[in-house]
């Protein structure tokens, strides 16, 4: 029987290919980036052809240091940057142009006319009017591209974020489908019919052929064929977009679980278990996973928009240490931050402010203040302003939180992590497994052949390694919030 499953994580700036073994291991992980394109200011494109070369190198280079059989594959996973929009021909599969990225801001105005909506968007989606999520990009797309026009009306045009442009390529064009994860962010999805909504179509000008079939996230996604790194009939069985991916790599499969991931910004997930939560804080909505034969789980998803930013820019901008991680030998060399504060506002501040005229700030600065309380500043304000998406989460969800999951290469700093744990007054895991993201998209379509029976199994599958407890009173850690508060309050002014 085929025991290992390859998982493709489709990210920002690169794919990353992995094969895992049924306990969960990496027996071969391949990286490979791709060119960003920027034609004009704010806005952002992706070749869809060097997305698709970068998987394709993946796949083979696992295959040749693994050396194992591509038969020995039971099934793909596929993980992805979400909002991404791709457009191509229903009869050659060739692409429309380039790929819209999440983070391109084209479509600005568009999203400022749709003002009179925004509340009935809201409710249905779970998410904010905003260029970053798909329905803007496809009416763009057909708006400003001759030839997507002319597909259109001939009912050939196919709009897909990157799992369904994957997808139609791995199987030769013989499934044209999406999961509910990815459905989710597209601001076409009604949240309580798990489909997409005939309403929001029409808002957007859009036609329900052009959008992929809705599968389960651990169902049929069709089979491989014709390709020349892969045999035909390997099964795609598992899709998540890349935040739910990394919640479901966490194991975090019960209403209350949460998981920070540590990047440029930090991404917060927090499972609302079958609870449909529209945050009054302009917190997102979102399907976390719909597994066969079971109810949809949803979260709720915040994230800072500085976070691993910010120690770079006191490496790069300040010049204060070499590389990023001399950042937690400089911060340990000082018990306090001697009453600097940093707010790193270096893009506006996100939940649950929405602060987008904001700018960073330091404050507390006195003769004795030296680099290192600089650094250890913003070691604390990266897990200060997690604890404000959180317990914005915690209130408008009503569900108590009891620990938090991390993953993200700023776990390796583990003053950070204890910082983290003793903000929030809950204990902090760290998982044997940090590529959680590709994890998360192996045992979704492990779960999909029956590699894996259940979720319980895969509990076991990715352990808790590290575990940092809270070791400051709830006092001090009360104080220590407030001076953060009026910090950035400042930011505002």
């Amino acid at each position: 029987m085929a025991q290992y499953i390859l998982a493709i994580d489709q990210g920002t700036t690169g794919s990353t290919i992995s094969v895992r073994d049924s306990s969960g291991h990496i027996k071969a992980q391949v990286d490979k980036d791709f060119p960003q394109i920027f034609p004009k200011p704010g806005w952002v494109e992706h070749n869809p052809e060097d997305i698709w070369q970068t998987v394709i190198y993946g796949i083979k280079k696992c295959l040749e240091i693994t050396k194992i059989s591509a038969g020995d594959i039971a099934a793909i996973g596929i993980t992805n940057q979400r909002e991404t929009v791709v457009a191509w021909d229903r009869t050659t599969g060739i692409p429309v142009g380039n790929a819209i990225v999440w983070q391109c801001r084209r479509t600005t105005d568009e999203c400022k006319k749709l003002k009179p909506k925004e509340k009935l968007i809201r409710k249905k989606t779970g998410l904010v009017v905003d260029p970053y999520f798909s329905a803007t990009k496809m009416a763009w797309i057909i708006k400003n591209r001759p030839e997507a026009q002319s597909l259109a009306k001939k009912g050939l045009l196919c709009f897909g974020t990157i799992d369904t442009f994957l997808i139609w390529r791995l199987t030769g064009g013989s499934t044209f489908k999406t999961d509910h994860s990815n459905a989710s962010r597209t601001m076409l999805y009604n949240l309580k019919t798990g489909a997409f909504d005939d309403e929001l179509l029409k808002i957007f000008k859009l036609k329900r052929n052009m959008l992929a079939e809705i599968e389960d996230s651990n169902g049929d996604f069709g089979k491989t064929k014709g390709l020349n790194v892969l045999p035909d009939g390997i099964r795609i069985s598992g899709v998540l977009g890349d935040q739910q991916a990394a919640l479901f790599g966490q194991v975090g499969f019960n209403k209350g679980d949460a998981k920070i991931t540590f990047g440029t910004g930090s991404f917060l997930l927090f499972n609302t278990g079958k609870n449909i939560v529209i945050s009054p804080k302009g917190l997102l909505s979102t399907v976390a996973w719909k597994l066969k034969k079971q109810p949809t789980v949803f979260a709720l998803e915040g994230g800072a928009f500085v976070c691993g930013a910010a120690v770079q820019w006191l490496r790069d901008g300040l010049e204060l240490f070499e590389k990023s991680s001399d950042v937690e030998t400089l911060a340990r060399s000082v018990s306090d931050t001697g009453g600097v504060e940093f707010v790193p506002a270096l893009s506006g501040l996100g939940p649950p402010y929405w602060k987008p005229e904001a700018r960073g700030l330091i404050t507390g600065l006195t003769r004795g203040s030296t680099k290192a309380h600089m650094a250890r500043a913003t070691l604390e304000a990266m897990a200060l302003q997690n604890v404000d998406i959180l317990e914005t989460m915690r209130v408008d969800a009503g569900i108590k939180l009891s620990k938090v999951r991390v993953d993200g290469g700023a776990t390796e700093n583990s003053l950070l992590m204890q910082l983290q744990a003793d903000y929030l007054g809950l204990p902090v895991e760290l998982p044997h497994n940090i590529e959680t993201t590709s994890a998360g998209a192996a045992f979704v379509a492990g779960l999909g052949v029956g590699l894996w029976s259940d979720i319980k199994e895969l509990e076991k599958v990715n352990p808790v390694t590290q575990l940092f407890k809270p070791e400051m009173a709830a006092k001090n850690r009360r104080e220590r919030i407030q001076k953060w508060h009026k910090a950035v309050q400042l930011t505002f002014k």
